[in-house]
């Protein structure tokens, strides 16, 4: 049976993802009717039920262009993607663009959705002797490193009053990390739905903190600077196809969970309680979200999890700018 592009993708390394997903998702021959806009997603959201949909492309032929679509395993490596040229757009939570622009990925956010505080936790197994943040020091935290839960992690700790280099942060992707924390190997896990969803189903475990009253969990639809400068049309229409979908979803949210758990492969219950976790109204970027993104980025820098100072607002889309 032939491998699939989405497990191929999702199996590799960041850089050689990258490399790969400039190969599957090569622009259209010189001379054709139409180009290819290159969208990275996840497993799971807006984008996957808008792939399935299929009504993105009945937007884009009016602009000369196709969708083309790449799977990966996480936000950081989509942006990875973008910074090597290997897709245009893509879909991540709050953290993965902080690290990206820092790495100097030239990207601009287009869009946001509400945030989701409840959609990440830090986990603890339902037989562990740790009972609130205060018991994570000295402890080992598995996290998917530069994701949403990364500053989920930084604030619950900070709450807690331990420093950040008080805990031994692990840094797995969500399979990995739940096979470790399933055998013992790590003390906590920071996740996100549906991986949360599905661990709190499967294994039983304590949640010590979401994000209520510690961080927004956000989305953001972000595309590559220079695309968007050259095809601002192209991405606005992206944006209406996603805030279309947004509202269906909003509005048909038991159909959405049964195409979700099909494609992801969880059952329906747990898709549902995902979903039920989830905010929706993509939207433009307010002045509220911005001054988030710049704080969690100053945040960051304090921390010394990234080298330099950021300016966020510098990189918000402004259309015909």
């Amino acid at each position: 049976m032939p491998i699939s592009r989405p497990l191929l993708l999702a199996g590799l390394p960041v850089a050689a993802a990258s490399l790969l997903a400039a190969s599957l998702l090569a622009p259209s021959p010189a001379g054709a009717a139409e180009r290819s806009v290159r969208i990275g997603y996840q497993k799971y959201g807006n984008f996957l039920l808008l792939k399935q949909h299929g009504g993105l492309d009945a937007r884009l032929k009016p602009l000369g262009f196709t969708a083309a679509w790449a799977e990966f395993p996480s936000g950081p490596p989509i942006l990875e993607a973008v910074r090597a040229g290997a897709i245009d757009v893509g879909q991540t939570g709050d953290a993965p663009p902080i690290f990206a622009q820092a790495g100097r990925t030239d990207l601009v956010y287009v869009a946001a959705e509400p945030p989701a505080p409840a959609g990440e936790a830090i986990l603890v197994p339902k037989d562990s002797a740790i009972a609130s943040l205060a018991g994570l020091k000295g402890k080992r935290v598995a996290l998917n490193k530069g994701s949403n839960v990364h500053f989920l992690l930084v604030k619950a700790l900070e709450k807690a009053g331990i420093a950040y280099g008080d805990i031994t942060p692990v840094f797995l992707a969500p399979a990995d990390a739940r096979a470790a924390f399933e055998r013992g190997a790590v003390d906590a896990w920071a996740i996100w739905d549906p991986y949360l969803a599905a661990a709190q189903a499967a294994t039983g475990a304590r949640t010590l903190a979401t994000g209520e009253g510690l961080v927004g969990n956000i989305q953001f639809y972000l595309a590559a600077a220079g695309f968007a400068k050259a095809e601002p049309n192209v991405v606005a229409a992206i944006v209406d196809a996603v805030r279309d979908v947004d509202d269906w979803e909003a509005a048909h949210p038991d159909e959405a969970a049964a195409e979700l758990a099909e494609a992801v492969r969880l059952p329906k219950s747990v898709v549902a309680v995902a979903l039920a976790r989830q905010a929706h109204g993509v939207a433009p970027l307010t002045p509220e979200v911005t001054a988030g993104q710049q704080a969690e980025a100053d945040a960051f820098l304090q921390l010394r999890l990234i080298p330099k100072p950021l300016d966020v607002g510098a990189a918000v889309w402004k259309p015909g700018t």
